[in-house]
């Protein structure tokens, strides 16, 4: 029986039969999806991209890396933490019932399954379509003799005086090997200069080299010529050995788990305490082995036993063991037909750069969507405020903002002159802890004061105030987003921006920065919902809303476009509504653990996932509200940690011909019929394909030609 026929029974099964409407336990798990299997679903459908023949090749390319570095981060921490569960017997099944055990096996199924198909999708159809290109990934077979010779001079100048092999014996126990780095396991014969003859050594490849090299073109007969550093090592392993025979020489990479555990109740200085976490993430407990699938069975078990890992934590590859570091020949490739149109970022109307740009938001509400519409805009904001004599302050929040940020130039710059400048750096933001500790040192040594959030919630808000003093009275200026202050991820990510002076949501964010830096009661918002206080609460009141309103006959209608959806709440609030016959249409990029489609329950639910050349980000909250739209921009997606474990704001977009935009835009992603994924019962998704007769709608390739100043190319439209 499948799951559909079993959901379907149950169904049957909770009809109360003394009664006309059926009763229906919305607290089933069969009405849940798994959110680390939804997770993996979501990776799956990155992978999928790099057979899209309507992306340019280099950009498949670029999805195999993405796959490889996402499946990266799933062991370091998902599969980290179930484990772990496991581990300290602290199990937890999720809404969707499954035990831990019963998780990471599916996990571990699905993804040796996956992993299969990526190298394969590599091996027969990237390196031929590159190869095509004249793009190429020479093997040590197809070395010239000018090409070998560049290559020795290479190894004897810049490995072989870094590298440090390690002959196994009782004085040289296997060495304790840095998270994700690429080592080799010799197989060795004969005895050494101290006539040990142990047969295994291990050679940690040099993390500071590059793991690709470019060919010089005076050494090849055209196009673009790499080889990988693996090649090379596998080459001259012998040298590493003098007087000994290599037998077999195999690449191999264990993933660790990453995530950081402090204490905070005993922590009194997150900054140090962060700062001493950093380095035990290199040493974690092991979590997979990934190693060359014609390494022999015997060192594949000695791995295994050193790693303390089963069969079914292993990756046997047919390749490099690290596909994430493909992504550095991408930018050493000088082939605008391969990638995407280079494109310009279009500029608000409503801003002249050659006045003050705080004239400007007086006169509107300014909204802007990256990376169809500039990021400049935003940081322009913040310079024009630190040069500006009249601005007294400045108060913004830092997630991730990168480590050549103008934006923290801008408040270097402003607290130099001696503006008050606050800013809230959240130290915990995953994987830029180590940047973000230097962010803090440089601000606090020009003068401003750092704070880092407050303790057990993550400060994930995206705001920026600014107070100037105009005539008598100060104004204050706020800017709030959907996504981080990086303009790195503005060029990649979907994010709104939103800039004005609105009164009351200048006062509520001043607010939420005064909770944030200081200490109090929970102060009275009136425009904007914040997490962990009034979001999740406002979310289900107003889905709760439109179900009245479809009771009681009236048109009810639902959008939210979120990065995940698994709250169990929310979920819950969403098929009632479902029930009630409101439309409810989600934009859900990765995870989510609503289950559509069941008949009672959720066939009024659609769940779609847009994946495209740009990352999918916004997070916008939509309801018909009898005829009277709401809708709301936030940097919460509607998980957990987001809605109940984190500081988040959501907030209104209350100007006319702002908010039909934002309705418009939605709609065309509801339309997109070729980047489109449509969430099934079984929780697996199915690709949209336009049909004979329609025309084809790419919401991304929509928005571009729409907001773009330039976008390169001609779009549908």
């Amino acid at each position: 029986m499948t799951k559909v026929e079993v959901l379907d029974q149950q169904l049957d099964e909770t009809k109360d039969m003394t009664d006309e409407k059926a009763v229906i336990d919305l607290n089933n798990s069969e009405y849940y999806i798994n959110r680390e299997l939804s997770h993996l679903q979501f990776n799956i459908r990155v992978l999928e991209q790099t057979l899209d023949e309507s992306h340019p090749l280099l950009d498949r390319l670029f999805f195999l890396c993405i796959f490889s570095k996402n499946l990266d981060e799933f062991y370091e921490v998902r599969v980290a933490d179930l484990v772990h569960q496991l581990t300290f017997a602290r199990e937890q099944a999720g809404i969707d019932g499954l035990h831990p055990a019963q998780v990471l096996e599916e996990i571990y199924t699905l993804c040796s399954a996956t992993v299969e198909r990526q190298y394969d999708i590599l091996n027969n159809t990237l390196l031929p379509a590159l190869t095509k290109e004249n793009i190429n990934f020479l093997r040590r077979a197809e070395w010239t003799d000018e090409q070998r010779l560049w290559i020795r001079e290479y190894f004897d100048d810049s490995i072989q005086p870094l590298i440090s092999p390690i002959g196994l014996d009782p004085s040289h126990p296997f060495p304790r090997l840095v998270n994700k780095s690429l080592n080799f396991i010799v197989s060795l014969d004969g005895k050494d200069a101290f006539g040990r003859q142990t047969g295994l050594a291990i050679i940690p490849a040099p993390r500071s080299l590059p793991r690709i090299l470019r060919i010089p073109d005076h050494l090849t007969s055209g196009g673009d010529q790499f080889v990988f550093l693996s090649s090379i090592i596998h080459e001259f392993a012998d040298e590493l050995f003098p007087g000994m025979a290599i037998e077999g020489c195999y690449q191999f990479r264990v993933t660790r788990n990453a995530d950081l555990e402090i204490d905070h109740e005993e922590t009194s200085d997150l900054a140090s305490a962060l700062e001493h976490e950093l380095h035990s993430r290199n040493f974690g407990e092991e979590m997979r082995l990934e190693v060359a699938d014609n390494c022999p069975d015997e060192l594949i078990a000695f791995l295994l036993n050193q790693f303390n890992l089963g069969e079914s934590d292993l990756f046997k590859v047919n390749g490099p063991v690290n596909l994430g570091r493909l992504s550095e020949v991408i930018e050493q490739i000088n082939r605008p037909d391969l990638s995407y149109p280079q494109f310009t970022p279009g500029l608000p109307k409503n801003v002249n750069f050659k006045k003050s740009i705080f004239e400007s938001i007086r006169s509107r509400d300014t909204l802007l969507l990256h990376p169809f519409e500039s990021f400049t805009p935003v940081v322009d904001l913040l310079r024009e405020a630190a040069k500006d004599p009249n601005v007294k302050s400045i108060k913004q929040t830092l997630y991730r903002t990168g480590a050549k940020s103008e934006i923290v130039n801008a408040l270097v710059d402003a607290a130099r002159s001696g503006k008050e400048v606050t800013v809230v750096i959240e130290l915990r933001a995953r994987f830029d802890e180590e940047e973000n500790l230097y962010l803090a040192n440089r601000l606090q040594e020009a003068g401003a004061v750092v704070v880092y959030g407050v303790v057990g919630y993550k400060t994930h808000a995206k705001m920026m105030q600014i107070v100037r003093k105009e005539g008598p009275h100060y104004r204050r200026y706020v800017h709030l987003g959907t996504g981080n202050y990086h303009a790195g991820n503005a060029r990649a990510y979907t994010d709104y921006s939103f800039m004005t002076c609105d009164d009351s949501i200048c006062e509520d964010v001043h607010k939420v920065f005064q909770q944030l830096t200081g200490m109090g009661e929970i102060l009275r918002i009136k425009k904007l919902f914040h997490a962990p206080f009034t979001l999740h609460k406002r979310l289900i009141q107003m889905i709760d809303r439109e179900r009245e309103n479809a009771a009681a006959g009236k048109p009810a209608l639902i959008r939210m476009k979120s990065n995940g959806l698994t709250e169990p709440k929310v979920i819950r609030a969403l098929y009632r509504a479902s029930q009630a016959g409101v439309k409810v249409q989600l934009i859900i990029r990765g995870m989510c653990s609503l289950r559509p489609g069941i008949s009672g329950v959720s066939e009024n639910i659609e769940v779609r996932s847009i994946i495209g050349r740009f990352l999918e980000h916004t997070r916008v909250y939509y309801f018909l509200n009898d005829g009277k739209d709401e809708i709301y921009a936030a940097s919460a997606d509607l998980m957990e940690r987001n809605l109940l474990r984190r500081v988040e704001v959501a907030y209104p977009i209350e100007a006319p011909k702002l908010k039909d935009r934002m309705i418009e835009e939605l709609d065309i992603y509801m339309q997109d019929n070729t980047q489109a994924w449509v969430l099934q019962q079984d929780g697996s998704y199915v690709r949209v394909n336009p049909g004979s007769e329609e025309e084809p709608i790419s919401a991304q390739a929509w928005l571009l030609s729409k907001l773009a100043a330039s976008s390169g190319t001609t779009q549908p439209s």
